[in-house]
């Protein structure tokens, strides 16, 4: 698979995962190996240098780009102190840009986003906003300095797939940074659906995290995103509304006088 880019670093998955679900934390590497996954994400609160056994730094490889997320907070002003918190805490300048205030559905705010995410890339982070789907906020987080937008498939830890398709394929149709699906995304299917669609990148948490088995679900998701961006560069063939015969040789189960 070609190499994805996200502000001049290359990577060669694009399979973006998680920690938050993990039960049990020893399970983090062995699925990072299995999947191939080169990004995780993980929330300032679970770096705990008081206690190594607490501090999920110490079940990430340390060959593992961090993406720490501003979980929790509920404005700009918040999400731009914890990015700066985890940089100073030694966590990379890869900043996931998270700022939910509904407590029922965990929607992203938009416009508090787009806020942040000006203030964050002026520093040097390289912002990837978490977002509703919307071709206008995605326009304006780029020229914000967004290295990449993650519109969500549906409400987090929900498993629910891809319900804004449609509107993802809005923000395919104009994009000029990378497109990662985030959120909702609950089987491979999902994500072999998204890179067919033309995203860059998926992030999976919840689906590979909760799974019986995190080290072959992270396989599984693995494979699902190669074959699904395989699919997407072949160019796949246009759905039709009517059969078409897949061999000349079915024009001779008619008679002649049905022809």
């Amino acid at each position: 698979m070609e190499k994805f880019i996200l502000k001049g670093h290359e990577f060669q998955s694009r399979l973006l995962t998680g920690t938050g679900k993990f039960s049990d934390k020893n399970l983090v590497a062995p699925m990072l190996e299995a999947s191939g996954s080169q990004i995780i994400t993980m929330a300032l609160r679970r770096i705990n240098f008081q206690n190594p056994k607490e501090n999920i730094l110490n079940y990430i490889p340390k060959h593992i780009t961090l993406l720490p997320n501003t979980s929790g907070a509920r404005t700009a002003e918040e999400a731009v102190k914890i990015a700066r918190i985890a940089r100073e805490a030694g966590c990379g300048d890869f900043i996931k840009i998270e700022i939910i205030n509904d407590s029922k559905y965990l929607m992203p705010d938009n416009a508090e986003t787009i806020k942040a995410t000006k203030i964050l890339a002026d520093e040097g982070f390289i912002v990837l906003p978490y977002v509703i789907p919307d071709l206008i906020t995605a326009k304006r987080l780029e020229d914000a300095g967004a290295a990449a937008v993650m519109p969500l498939g549906s409400p987090i830890g929900s498993n629910r797939g891809i319900i804004t398709k449609p509107l993802i394929e809005m923000m395919l149709e104009t994009n000029r940074v990378p497109i990662i699906v985030d959120a909702g995304i609950g089987k491979p299917s999902d994500a072999a659906l998204a890179m067919e669609m033309g995203c860059d990148a998926v992030l999976v948490n919840t689906a590979i995290a909760t799974a019986q088995d995190p080290v072959r679900m992270g396989r599984a998701f693995s494979l699902a995103v190669e074959a699904g961006r395989e699919a997407y560069l072949a160019k796949m063939a246009e759905e039709k509304k009517y059969a078409s015969a897949s061999s000349p040789l079915t024009g001779f189960l008619f008679r002649g006088d049905e022809k």
